[in-house]
């Protein structure tokens, strides 16, 4: 596991998860923002461009992840979020370990396991890898993704050094992960994210995430399709993740 860093002289760390495919730089301008206070760590996911392993399972990025924490940050944090694919891995951390982090955001993670779409993965990617690699197909993708026009360097150089081998793994695993039923147990204060333009299976899961979860949130972002809340609003979403910190410690 690869780790991008800044903010190194704070002591109140923030770990942010990227999803599936994609990488730290879809968080380079949160990161910017939020370490000038904070110990700001996104750590490149296994099987993705500029990791130095291969993409095993969720439950293993999760149980890796809880080694780093233990090891670098005396076994907690201030808050873990994760997006897509980073939250799946989020969601096995918080079941596995109920007190890693004081805070917590679940952006479209799915929880509903789609045996059809996992069945497909294989055949569809193996037959359509090499246009993965073209420029004029990366931009199609990427438009069809709405991701905000100044990252498009950044996801066709990853998009082209991803193997079919990775693409395939951490695409199956993410379409048939379910939770565990530790889940419950999680002490973080959970903000759940979903845009209103998502599918239905997404809605469904977070609308079954917020009933799992004993202290959650959840927030529908109007007008937003799948990961354009953190990708696309950089600005609103540091905002909104302080004012979060904040509406908490006026409690006490």
């Amino acid at each position: 596991m690869k780790i991008i860093e800044a903010g190194r002289q704070n002591q109140k760390v923030i770990i942010i998860l990227h999803g599936g495919g994609l990488s730290w730089w879809q968080y380079q301008s949160q990161m910017e923002l939020l370490s000038k206070n904070y110990h700001v760590v996104v750590p490149i996911l296994d099987g993705h461009a500029g990791s130095n392993a291969d993409f095993v399972s969720i439950e293993a990025s999760a149980k890796q992840l809880l080694a780093y924490i233990d090891k670098e940050y005396g076994g907690s944090v201030l808050l873990i979020a994760g997006l897509s694919l980073g939250g799946q891995i989020l969601l096995e951390m918080l079941a596995l370990r109920k007190d890693i982090c004081q805070y917590a955001i679940v952006e479209s993670a799915a929880i509903i396991p789609d045996k059809l779409t996992a069945g497909l993965v294989t055949p569809l990617f193996s037959m359509g890898f090499p246009l993965i690699k073209k420029k004029w197909f990366a931009k199609m993708q990427f438009r069809y993704l709405g991701i905000r026009a100044d990252l498009f360097e950044h996801y066709y150089e990853d998009t082209v050094k991803l193997s079919k081998q990775h693409l395939i793994a951490f695409t199956k695993a993410s379409s048939l992960y379910q939770v565990k039923k530790n889940l419950k147990n999680s002490l973080a204060r959970v903000r759940i994210i979903v845009g209103e333009k998502e599918t239905k299976k997404m809605h469904a899961s977070a609308k079954i995430l917020h009933a799992i979860l004993p202290d959650s949130h959840l927030e529908i972002k109007s007008g937003l399709a799948h990961g354009q809340y953190s990708i696309n609003h950089p600005d609103l979403y540091v905002k909104e993740l302080l004012e979060n910190f904040d509406s908490v410690l006026n409690k006490f």
